[in-house]
């Protein structure tokens, strides 16, 4: 009989306690939700008005993109290697070089994270220089 009195009371105490988070639940559950309508709303407005700023020439310097050189060096990198038997740090540097076979080339820009790259696998690729007007 005592197992009987436990079954019939667990759910009842279960349903009272789900009932009192409910109910306390709720305005917290609908104030959260009014601040996240909030915070998207003032991001997507200031995102826009960052977005004219930078398009009206009035950003602040930080908010500005560089401007490219006008003749910007690109390097032909080509794989001269297999990446078989080579380091795995080393075949995921040819990926992010977008080469993946022999004889494949691609062509990036001058700038340090490549030469990053290129100075990781010298051995496996051959380099040269283009200029671009």
């Amino acid at each position: 009989m005592p197992d009987e009195k436990d079954a019939e009371a667990l759910p009842a105490e279960e349903k009272l306690k789900e009932a009192e988070a409910t109910s306390q639940g709720a305005p917290a559950a609908k104030a959260s939700a009014k601040t996240a309508k909030a915070t998207k709303a003032a991001s997507a407005t200031k995102a826009t008005k960052a977005t004219k700023a930078v398009e009206a020439g009035k950003a602040s310097p930080a908010a500005k993109t560089e401007k490219a050189p006008a003749t910007e060096r690109r390097l032909v990198v080509t794989q001269i290697k297999s990446s078989i038997g080579t380091k795995p740090k080393h075949r995921g540097t040819l990926r992010a070089l977008g080469l993946g076979r022999i004889g494949k080339s691609n062509v990036l820009p001058d700038r340090p994270e490549i030469r990053g790259m290129i100075a990781r696998v010298p051995h496996l690729i051959s380099i040269t220089e283009e200029q671009t007007a």
